[in-house]
């Protein structure tokens, strides 16, 4: 019986589109100029001091931090920092109205069908838990994070290892043949199944042909009852 839904947000709740053509060109076109406003702020200077170590160059200055940063993007790294910066980036364009959070059209009212049911429901994201609150609480479908029990991002691990699933099973209490993982990534479902966790594909277009896990088009076509054993 499944007690608790963990999701991934791009290309599960929300369209892959909206993180790579709206909240990623917002971040990179503000972000040299951001760091080298607030740099001295406490919220700015602890990503810093972590991309320090990430780059393995202690004093660093901020010109060489913005650079590593700007390389980060244009490779697509999940570098934690990375995305703790982008994350303080996007508040601003959440608060300002530039922009909403995607959610496909029936993202919301399944998860809230889901609490309803007693569900706990959970998001683990390679973007922060900051950047995951934003985009759940200013979605299209308005304030959604009364929803949520709890967030996970990278520093619970990385999405395609599965020491990061027992991870989050551990701190949410609750045992992994319990536990449902929703992606649209079939190699993040491998490793959440190698931890014990039951899981199923989101696909919003065509079929997953190397892909062992159940697919569905959207979140109201998934039956819980097919995970009860």
């Amino acid at each position: 019986m499944i007690r608790a839904i963990v999701t991934d947000i791009e290309g599960t709740t929300s369209d892959i589109r909206f993180v790579h053509q709206v909240l990623f060109p917002y971040a990179r076109e503000r972000l040299a100029p951001f760091i080298r406003q607030h740099q001295a702020e406490a919220e700015v200077a602890a990503p810093l001091a972590a991309l320090r170590h990430e780059i393995d160059q202690p004093q660093a200055d901020i010109e060489q931090l913005i650079a590593a940063l700007y390389r980060f993007m244009d490779e697509d790294r999940k570098s934690t920092a990375l995305k703790a910066l982008q994350g303080i980036i996007w508040r601003s364009g959440y608060h300002n109205g530039d922009f909403r959070g995607h959610l496909y059209s029936e993202v919301a009212g399944q998860l809230s069908a889901w609490q309803q049911q007693g569900l706990k429901l959970y998001v683990y994201s390679s973007g922060s838990v900051e950047a995951q609150k934003l985009l759940f609480g200013n979605s299209d479908a308005g304030d959604l994070q009364p929803l949520f029990s709890g967030y996970f991002d990278t520093h619970v691990g990385a999405k395609r290892d599965t020491a990061s699933y027992r991870n989050i099973a551990n701190e949410i209490g609750i045992a992994t043949n319990e536990l449902l993982f929703l992606s649209d990534i079939h190699q993040e479902l491998d490793a959440a199944r190698a931890a014990g966790w039951h899981t199923c594909q989101l696909i919003r277009d065509d079929a997953d042909a190397q892909s062992r896990h159940p697919q569905v088009n959207r979140f109201d076509h998934i039956d819980l009852g097919e995970f009860a054993s």
